[in-house]
């Protein structure tokens, strides 16, 4: 969270002109259940704010669930101010009640993605669980983006010897489920995945 915290905030300064001054950061421990007074900090930033406020959440884990709980107890809706969370997905949001419609999630994966291959891999998946609504979820699919360019490799260096798979693994290419394609760096075997914004229904 502190990485990509920085990392927006200095587009917003640097990109967007906006003074340090309407940027306010809060953070929270792991787990944490208590939100009612980020959620005044919030209200009273915007309050006095000059123009639209909105939050970029990176929260994690269940803490999103607290966040947007509390968020809704203080009668705050996507409407006044909006959130724009980095890290949450449909298996986190299915368990929030009241659920946190009009909010927007920043995720690689949302398993709501139309599309033949993303259908083809939840029903697969469903069916191996035997449980026709079994979700799936971004770490999954990363895992099983991982696994194939790795088999790619594999096949492309004829053996499984460590040296040559990372040898061959620059250059891999993979179609993803939700759309899009992935490719690994030549030099630093980084992948970068597209991002997709997905508004709370």
């Amino acid at each position: 969270p502190r990485t990509s915290n920085r990392i927006v905030a200095n587009y917003l300064k640097r990109a967007r002109s906006i003074p340090e001054a309407d940027i306010a950061e809060a953070y929270t421990p792991l787990g944490a259940t208590d939100y009612a007074d980020i959620v005044n900090r919030i209200r009273d930033f915007a309050a006095a704010g000059k123009g639209r406020t909105i939050v970029v959440s990176t929260l994690n884990g269940d803490t999103n669930s607290h966040f947007y709980r509390a968020l809704a107890r203080a009668g705050i809706t996507a409407a006044d101010i909006p959130v724009l969370a980095f890290s949450v997905d449909e298996a986190e949001l299915a368990g929030i009640d009241p659920k946190p419609v009009g909010h927007l999630a920043a995720w690689p994966y949302f398993m709501s993605v139309p599309g033949p291959m993303n259908e083809r891999v939840i029903a697969r998946y469903r069916a191996w669980k035997n449980d026709d609504k079994a979700l799936v979820t971004d770490p999954m699919v990363a895992t099983r983006m991982a696994l194939l360019m790795w088999k790619q490799a594999v096949e492309t260096a004829r053996t499984t010897r460590v040296d040559a798979v990372i040898d061959a693994m620059g250059g891999q290419r993979l179609q993803l489920a939700s759309g899009g394609a992935v490719m690994m760096d030549f030099k630093n075997h980084h992948v970068q995945r597209p991002i997709r914004l997905g508004r709370i229904r």
